[in-house]
């Protein structure tokens, strides 16, 4: 049992954490009542079907850091999460900053993921079951995720234009 709770999932925990206890120091725009508000129905739900994929894909994908490429992802996951908390930190301590007030600083936290999750996309090579693993499936749907948060984000972004 202990071999299937040691899975990629785990990598998505701080990230999970950091959004739970920091969401709500964020501007106004990203808290969920303004930031869900008014979304096209068919962006909520492909944002979060896609979101809700990525999780299922980790859980099933088992946590090793054993080859180079492993390594590899690992850095550009440690990388990426650092890169994606001071998107936020930057939001939560200048939002009138114009960097907070670009499109590149207001979507960073939308973006910015894409490093993590190819770090993740890299550290996994394998699933507990017995289907061929293909990297390019988690990476997949991680980019799809992207295009809808983002494109969720920018949405946000221009309706306070």
């Amino acid at each position: 049992m202990r071999k299937y709770l040691l899975n990629c999932f785990l990598l998505m925990l701080p990230i999970m954490i950091w959004n739970i206890l920091f969401t709500e120091k964020l501007p106004p725009e990203y808290q969920p009542e303004v930031f869900w508000k008014e979304v096209p129905a068919w962006l909520k739900y492909a944002e979060n079907i896609s979101r809700i994929l990525l999780f299922i894909i980790t859980i099933l994908m088992p946590l090793s850091i054993s080859t180079s490429t492993q390594k590899r992802g690992l850095i550009l996951y440690i990388g990426g999460t650092i890169i994606y908390f001071a998107s936020w930190l930057l939001l939560i301590f200048s939002p009138d900053s114009a960097w907070s007030n670009s499109i590149f600083g207001f979507m960073a936290p939308a973006y910015t993921p894409l490093l993590w999750l190819t770090g993740i996309g890299l550290i996994g090579n394998s699933f507990y079951f017995n289907l061929p693993f293909r990297r390019w499936f988690f990476i997949l749907i991680s980019i799809l995720f992207l295009i809808f948060h983002n494109w969720h984000t920018l949405t946000i972004f221009l309706r306070r234009q």
